[in-house]
């Protein structure tokens, strides 16, 4: 993220400053929702694991990983502390099916809080030229809209990126707990594949010119929430 913004630092530090804040702050939150769902969904169905570990809170501290942290701020993405879950002491469900429903509160909570922060969007009073990772307008005004605009797409882009059904992603379990038990036993057997895929995946992106595959996967998901949540598409 600071590689990204050096030449609008020195353009105008003040609006820069503003961008970054914004962008951080949204980010946060929305990994702190993220993680405090899957704890919340885990709790529901009988599994206090997280709970005795302080995961069933809405304190960023509790869910924010340093290393991810250090990442958002320098390069733009980064993670939260993975939730404890022993889908063992589920109750009335199976472990896979179980972890399906966990893995997928993360996601849907992401959507929810986009969904709140739409609200002013949709109802004409933000000005969508600035959604996305832009500098924004220099009247007061734009403090507010270049949060709420954040807070919609960083919880949409995270939401759509853990969708994907590659482990460790939260993907990967709603797909387990969705196929047949004779395909799941397979397709189980790629999880110890997930992250040296993942992170390929996402230095691919990088590397090769044009829109890489994970653009290919992620944009017509995002595309599709957008659309959905703030009633029109705007990638």
């Amino acid at each position: 993220m600071l590689i990204r913004i050096l030449d609008d630092f020195q353009r105008d530090p003040t609006q820069a400053i503003i961008t970054l804040a914004a962008f951080s702050f949204s980010l946060v939150i929305a990994i702190t929702v993220h993680e405090f769902s899957h704890a919340l969904a885990a709790t529901s169905l009988g599994d206090r694991t997280a709970q005795s570990q302080g995961r069933l809170s809405l304190n960023p501290a509790a869910h924010l990983d340093p290393v991810g942290t250090a990442l958002i701020f320098f390069a733009g993405f980064g993670w939260g502390k993975p939730t404890p879950v022993n889908p063992f002491l589920f109750l009335r469900i199976s472990p896979r099916q179980g972890m399906a429903l966990v893995s997928m509160a993360g996601p849907i909570s992401n959507i929810v809080v986009a969904s709140l922060f739409a609200i002013p969007i949709r109802a004409g009073l933000v000005d969508l030229g600035g959604f996305g990772f832009e500098l924004f307008g220099e009247s007061a005004n734009d403090i507010a809209d270049v949060i709420l605009i954040n807070m919609v797409f960083w919880n949409l882009l995270l939401a759509t990126f853990n969708l994907l059904p590659i482990a460790p992603l939260d993907g990967f379990k709603v797909v387990l707990g969705i196929l047949p038990p004779e395909s799941a036993r397979g397709f189980a057997r790629l999880e110890q594949y997930g992250p040296g895929i993942l992170m390929m995946t996402i230095m691919l992106e990088y590397i090769l010119p044009g829109p890489g595959i994970l653009s290919s996967f992620i944009n017509p998901i995002l595309n599709l929430l957008t659309t959905v949540v703030l009633g029109g598409q705007v990638l």
